[in-house]
């Protein structure tokens, strides 16, 4: 299964039925709405267009795991793109626009990726990465903004299930250590990126690992 495609589909259908009045409330972005998350899911579908036609000499200088990059401290909010997120979010109005534009792009990212030479190499944030690899790294941001997509609604459908496994073992492969057995994958992504802290039991499973804990992917 194309666990990019799977991903991308539940998180763009979990956008489309998420009730008008919840597009106000806070998501899983610290300092973000569910209407500034959908938002930046435009910008990512976007950026999913531009960097699938935008061939690059190799050799790749990322995989799926090095594509991100670690802080150990969380956004502080300044970079002017995240600040600039909740004012084009605003300008959209109703939430039915931004449903309808997210929907647009967001299935042409999704055509695009299917059609894509997966052994192809593209250039993305002045790196190379191979076609797979920057589809499967797309695998951890569709997950983990599902995740912040639900965090205040209670009835919202998870992430498939292939694809927090997924996730998480890429996160694990980020980490250069594996996440405790008795974790959940949710957990260990909730955890692991910070979106909470882990609780006494957890800490303790965790061993050296909390040490390295939260990464702070960007």
């Amino acid at each position: 299964m194309d666990l990019f495609s799977r991903s991308w589909t539940a998180l763009l259908t979990a956008v489309a039925e998420t009730k008008d009045d919840d597009f106000g409330r806070p998501s899983g972005c610290t300092g973000w709405l569910v209407r500034d998350l959908a938002c930046h899911l435009v910008i990512d579908a976007q950026d999913v267009l531009i960097t699938l036609v935008t061939p690059a000499e190799g050799p790749p200088t990322v995989d799926a795991a090095s594509y991100w990059k670690v802080s150990a401290e969380p956004p502080s909010g300044d970079d002017p793109l995240a600040a600039l997120i909740p004012r084009l979010a605003a300008a959209y109005g109703e939430p039915r626009w931004l449903k309808f534009h997210l929907d647009d792009l967001g299935t042409a990212a999704g055509r695009a990726a299917a059609l894509a030479d997966r052994t192809a190499l593209v250039g993305t944030q002045d790196e190379v990465v191979s076609v797979d690899d920057y589809l499967s790294a797309y695998v951890l941001e569709w997950t983990l903004h599902h995740l912040d997509l639900n965090a205040h609604l209670d009835a919202a459908a998870p992430p498939p299930a292939e694809t927090l496994a997924a996730t998480r073992a890429l996160l694990e492969r980020i980490a250069g250590a594996a996440f405790p057995a008795s974790m959940s994958d949710t957990d260990a992504l909730l955890v692991g990126t910070g979106r909470r802290p882990a609780g006494v039991e957890e800490h303790h499973a965790l061993g050296e690992l909390a040490e390295k804990l939260p990464l702070y992917l960007g």
